[in-house]
């Protein structure tokens, strides 16, 4: 990218020199001149580099995709606007009207209304199968049957999906495994190893880590079906922000610390929970008394910085834990470097009924905490406290 030309509005120019910024810079036009329709036309042929349009592209949002790229072991990939952008481009992008997609029955709320409402209503039937067992997806497959979709370790639940076991079956049927790894992160473990075809991401979340930019990214191994989401994220404007890129690019500088010192704190929290009185239920991947603590054992590297639990009572002692925990926001994201602590029946899966947030376990005493940097120490009294105020009513 260059600056070398001025025009009768902008004359001046960047001027050049032998240095060079350390920084990556920030790159906000909307737009890119080109010098002649033959350049324009090199540039859309893929015969030269070059930007027209930020929907089309922009240099921030190329580095950041090829970063993450990187880290899942692919060469490329594309930012978008949103963890939601990232599955819509999957769903809408590679799908059809008589097409049928099956998923976790314990994906992330958005996307489980997105498989019981949006894709029937554009003519995509939609099924939804138990992660833990590939016979379960087996058992749904249909002749139409296009794509699997998967989380890694289930929204708000903490199931562990058998994502060997369901590649193997996609791969018999010739249907596409797409993997969610938001939860997971490719530090926990790489779907494309595992026989996934498209992997995506909620970069909003860990990648970036501080709760200030709202983006995706998704890439697939072949690339008519990378082709297939472009165009149709570019078509319906999935555009994500340059400076949203460039902050997650800064956020991710620091990936590996953070992450690693939330799973070490997130351990600890679930311990420590486990041990209160008025807790029903833990849910952490590795420990022993999880459903899927062996298949987590195989699968993930190390564990995850989320930690769910369920208190006695509904939604006055749940009222009555949020209130007690100052020391943490309670607020319906996950990743940041502060902890958050989430209520799904009120936030994530709001828009399901009663019976079906049973049927998934979130009862109003359900929580989700997403570990941040925190010291653990200060952390845990600050859950002992909340506890036991909710356990006072």
């Amino acid at each position: 990218m260059r600056n070398d030309k001025g025009t009768l509005i902008r004359p001046e120019i960047l001027s050049e020199g032998i240095s060079r910024p350390v920084v990556t810079p920030l790159s906000p036009s909307v737009v890119y001149a080109s010098d002649t329709p033959d350049t324009l036309d090199s540039q859309y042929e893929g015969r030269a580099q070059g930007y027209t349009y930020a929907r089309e592209g922009h240099p921030n949002a190329d580095l950041l995709a090829r970063r993450i790229a990187a880290m899942e072991g692919v060469d490329d990939g594309l930012m978008l606007g949103s963890g939601m952008a990232a599955v819509t481009a999957v769903l809408l992008g590679l799908c059809k009207s008589g097409d049928h997609v099956i998923g976790g029955d314990q994906l992330y709320g958005r996307s489980l209304r997105m498989m019981r409402e949006d894709l029937p209503r554009l003519g995509i039937a939609t099924s939804l199968a138990d992660p833990t067992d590939p016979e379960a997806f087996r058992k749904a497959l249909r002749p139409e049957t296009r794509l699997i979709l998967l989380e890694v370790v289930s929204n708000p639940t903490l199931r562990v999906a058998d994502v060997r076991g369901i590649a193997a079956v996609a791969k018999e049927a010739g249907v596409l495994l797409v993997v969610d790894n938001t939860f997971t992160t490719p530090s926990g473990i790489r779907p494309f190893e595992l026989g996934a075809d498209v992997v995506l991401h909620s970069v909003t979340k860990l990648l970036a880590g501080h709760s200030d930019v709202t983006l995706g990214w998704v890439a697939a191994r072949d690339a008519a079906l990378q082709k297939a989401m472009y165009d149709f994220a570019v078509t319906t404007g999935m555009t994500p922000s340059p400076f949203d890129c460039w902050l997650a690019e800064r956020g991710m500088m620091t990936f590996d610390l953070r992450f690693e010192r939330a799973q070490a704190t997130a351990a600890a929290l679930a311990e420590a929970l486990a041990g209160m009185e008025g807790v029903r239920r833990v849910l952490y991947p590795t420990r022993a008394d999880h459903p899927d603590r062996a298949l987590a054992g195989t699968l993930l590297t190390g564990g995850c910085n989320m930690v769910s639990f369920e208190i006695a009572g509904g939604r006055a002692q749940a009222n009555a834990l949020t209130e007690a925990a100052r020391g943490v926001a309670f607020a319906p994201t996950l990743g940041d470097v502060g902890t958050t602590l989430s209520h799904p029946a009120s936030s994530s899966h709001r828009g399901l009924s009663e019976e079906a947030r049973a049927a998934l376990g979130i009862t109003e005493g359900f929580f989700r905490v997403s570990v941040g940097l925190e010291e653990p120490g200060a952390l845990i009294a600050e859950f002992t406290r909340a506890v036991a105020a909710a356990r006072a009513i």
